[in-house]
C-alpha cells in the first residue's frame, strides 16, 4: 500500500496534480484517495483474471506521483516473498473498469468527511436553502452538505418553496436507507433558543439564561428567562427596545407568537406567570405530585385556557406541573395536554415513536399515516392502533374546542352585557350630574336676580328720598319768598 502523505505529494506529473486537486476541492486526505484507487484496481484485476489462488494474498501498489499501478501476490503470512503478477496491458483495462468504482469511493469519502465536519455542529443553527422534495422529506443546501428535514421536523403552516432561504437547527446525524444523513429541523424548540442567542447579546454572553422552553411549532412558544448578573433585566433584554429583538425572532419563525416570562423558583409565581395574560388567579400547588389547581375568574377563563387549550398546555409543559383549571363555581375544566402519553399507547409503540423524535401528538399529526408506514419497526396492527388513538384524540379535541368556544362566547356576551349596564349607569350618572349642574346654574342665576332686584329697590328708594328732600327744600324756599 502506498504510504505517501499530503506533504510529500508534489505536482510534478499530471496524476499528482489531479490527486492534489481532488484532495483540495473535496477536503479529503491523499491517502484515502490512493487507498480507494488501489482497492478499485484490485477489484478490476479480480474481475479480469477470474478465480484468484486462495493460497495467496493479493495487493496493489499505486505510485502517488505517476499513478502507475502494480499487482503483487504473496503466500499467506509471508509478505517478504512478494512477486509481481501485473498482466500486460492491464493498466488500460484497470482504468476503464475501475473508473466508476473510484468515483463512487471518492464520493463516499467526501460524504464521510462532510458528515464528520457536521458531527461537531450538532446543536447549532445553519442558514440554508430549500433544494427539493424527496418524498415527504425536504432536502436543503446547508453549505458543504445537504440536510434532510423529515415531516415531524417541519412546521405545518410553513411553505417550503424551492430556493427559499431559511435558518435551520442541526438536530442529529442518523443512519437511513441512503446512508448517513444530516437531520435538520424547523420544529425543534432549540431553534428558538438559538435565534435568541443570535439576536440578544445578553443571552449569547450568558448574562441572561433561557431556563426553559415550551413550543407548539408555528403557533406559540413560551420561554422562561433568568438573569445571572445583577442589574440585568432578563425579559427586557430579550424583548429589546420597542420589541426589536423579539420581533426579529418572530419574523424568522413566520409570525409565531412568543411569550417571554421571568423564571421563578416559587411554583405559584412561576405558574401564574406562565398562564399570562390571565390575571387574578388563585393557585394551589402540590409539589410532591407536581400538580397545581388554578381557580380563575369567569372573565379570565378563555385567556387562561387559550385557543384549543394552548395556553394552559404550554404553561404545563414549561413549568412541569399538571395544571387543572377551575371556574368560579369550582368545576375543573377539561384540557388536553398534547403529550404522547395522552394517546394511551403501549410502552413498546411509545418507545419506537419517541426514538424517532415523535414525543408529542402534533408531531404525530404532522407525520401522518403515510409517514407511519415508513417506520419499519411498527407492525401493521400497531400502525392501525396509533391511527385509531390519534383519530379519537382529534375528535375529543374538537368537542373540547367547541365547548371552549361556547364558554368564550358566553364570557364575551356577559362582558358585553356588563359593559352595556355600565354604559347605561354611566349615562344615567352623567345625566344626573348634568341636571345638578343646570340646577346649580339656575340657582346661581336666581340668587343673582334677587341681589339685582334688591339693588334696584335700594336705588329706587334712594331716588324717592332725593325727590322728597328736593320737593321739601323747594316748598321752604317758596314760603320764604312769599313772606318777604
Amino acid at each position: 500500500m502506498a504510504t505517501s502523505s499530503a506533504s510529500l505529494l508534489q505536482a510534478r506529473t499530471e496524476f499528482a496534480s489531479a490527486l492534489n486537486q481532488i484532495c483540495s476541492e473535496r477536503g479529503i486526505e491523499p491517502e484515502v484517495v490512493i487507498a480507494t484507487i488501489e482497492a478499485a484496481i484490485l477489484a478490476a484485476y479480480r474481475k479480469d483474471i477470474g478465480q484468484l489462488d486462495p493460497d495467496y494474498e493479493y495487493q496493489v501498489q499505486v505510485d502517488s506521483l505517476t499513478g502507475a499501478a502494480k499487482v503483487f501476490r504473496y503466500p499467506q503470512d509471508k509478505e517478504d516473498k512478494k512477486e509481481e503478477v501485473t498482466p500486460p496491458g492491464f493498466g488500460r483495462i484497470a482504468a476503464q473498469t475501475a473508473k466508476q468504482v473510484i468515483l463512487q469511493k471518492i464520493r463516499e469519502a467526501e460524504k464521510e468527511a462532510i458528515i464528520e465536519d457536521y458531527q461537531g455542529k450538532i446543536g447549532n443553527l445553519v442558514s440554508g436553502m430549500v433544494l427539493r422534495w424527496d418524498g415527504r422529506n425536504i432536502m436543503a443546501d446547508i453549505g458543504r452538505g445537504q440536510g434532510m428535514m423529515p415531516p415531524q421536523e417541519q412546521v405545518r403552516n410553513e411553505h417550503y418553496s424551492l430556493n427559499r432561504r431559511m435558518t435551520f437547527y442541526i438536530l442529529d446525524i442518523r443512519d437511513t436507507m441512503k446512508g448517513k444523513q444530516i437531520i435538520i429541523s424547523r420544529a425543534a424548540k432549540e431553534l428558538v433558543k438559538g435565534l435568541f442567542k443570535r439576536e440578544v447579546p445578553e443571552v449569547n454572553s450568558g448574562a441572561v439564561e433561557i431556563k426553559l422552553i415550551a413550543r407548539e411549532p408555528g403557533a406559540r412558544t413560551k420561554l422562561a428567562v433568568v438573569s445571572t448578573q445583577p442589574g440585568v433585566d432578563p425579559v427586557g433584554s430579550c424583548v429589546g427596545q420597542k420589541g426589536v429583538r423579539v420581533q426579529a425572532v418572530i419574523e424568522e419563525l413566520n409570525g409565531e407568537k412568543i411569550d417571554i416570562i421571568q423564571y421563578s423558583d416559587d411554583p405559584k409565581k412561576f405558574i401564574a406567570a406562565a398562564l399570562a395574560p390571565a390575571e387574578n388567579l388563585t393557585i394551589e400547588v402540590d409539589e410532591p405530585k407536581k400538580k397545581a389547581t388554578v381557580t380563575v375568574p369567569e372573565d379570565q377563563l378563555s385567556l387562561s385556557i387559550g385557543r384549543e387549550g394552548q395556553n394552559v398546555r404550554l404553561a404545563a409543559k414549561l413549568t412541569g406541573y399538571k395544571i387543572d383549571i377551575k371556574g368560579p363555581e369550582g368545576k375543573v375544566l377539561e384540557v388536553q395536554d398534547g403529550s404522547l402519553e395522552t394517546l394511551g399507547l403501549t410502552k413498546k409503540v411509545e418507545a419506537i415513536l419517541r426514538e424517532r423524535g415523535l414525543d408529542e401528538v402534533n408531531k404525530l399529526e404532522q407525520l401522518g399515516e403515510k409517514g407511519l408506514e415508513e417506520i419499519e419497526e411498527l407492525t401493521e396492527k400497531q400502525r392501525q392502533q396509533v391511527m385509531k388513538k390519534l383519530t379519537s384524540f382529534q375528535k375529543e379535541r374538537e368537542v373540547l374546542r367547541q365547548k371552549q368556544e361556547a364558554a368564550r362566547e358566553k364570557t364575551i356576551k356577559k362582558a358585553e352585557e356588563v359593559a352595556k349596564v355600565e354604559k347605561v349607569e354611566e349615562a344615567k350618572e352623567g345625566k344626573e350630574k348634568q341636571v345638578e349642574k343646570v340646577e346649580k346654574v339656575v340657582a346661581e342665576e336666581t340668587e343673582t336676580g334677587k341681589e339685582e332686584a334688591q339693588k334696584r329697590e335700594k336705588v329706587a328708594e334712594g331716588e324717592k328720598k332725593t325727590e322728597e328732600v328736593t320737593e321739601k327744600v323747594a316748598k321752604e324756599a317758596k314760603g320764604k319768598t312769599a313772606a318777604n
